[in-house]
């Protein structure tokens, strides 16, 4: 299948209504008005919508390829998601909920929207990021670690250890052999 293209800009525009519009329902709920925050398309990956806050920043990111492949289901279910998100964060606070705990589901039921936390969309066409991984051994397997966790051994930051053997994660090195302990008599 070819990839697919994003949102046009029309329907970014109608996007950014709707996201308005749940901020607005979220005023009559809440007796108080709530600032609109930026809408940016730029999100990728498999993630349909992201609400984040970076430096005190907050704004709401879109998947404009999961937009244009499943547009209506993201209007009813991945705006109020995204919205009720930024809602708790302003009216209960981040570290003080859980990201879809009894506050968030609160705010979902209060727009009328399914508080499933995730969708399960088919992805065919759609461009998505792939992560790379870091070889680890200890003395029963090989791990493959993330590149945050890989980051985190390099800095001193962490230890990771195998939950079968117990055995401090070390990084492979290229062309290395892995003997399991006792193979070998």
């Amino acid at each position: 299948m070819a990839t697919i293209e994003p949102i046009d800009h029309d329907q970014q525009q109608h996007v950014i209504i709707r996201t308005a519009d749940f901020f607005r329902r979220a005023g009559t709920v809440f007796n108080r008005p709530f600032q609109v925050i930026p809408v940016v398309f730029n999100l990728t990956g498999r993630a349909a919508g992201m609400y984040r806050v970076s430096k005190r920043q907050r704004q709401i990111r879109y998947n404009p390829y999961i937009f244009a492949k499943y547009f209506d289901d993201n209007l009813a279910v991945t705006v109020p998601h995204e919205v009720a998100h930024y809602i708790t964060d302003i009216v209960y606070g981040l570290s003080n909920i859980r990201p879809h705990g009894a506050e968030w589901q609160a705010v979902m039921q209060a727009f009328g929207a399914d508080a499933s936390r995730t969708c399960s969309y088919d992805l065919e066409g759609v461009p998505v990021r792939t992560h790379k991984r870091y070889a680890y051994r200890c003395s029963c397997t090989t791990h493959q670690l993330t590149t945050r966790r890989h980051n985190n051994v390099r800095r001193g930051k962490a230890r990771y250890y195998c939950r079968y053997c117990g055995e401090e994660l070390a990084l492979s090195t290229p062309g290395e052999i892995h003997i399991k302990a006792g193979q070998f008599k």
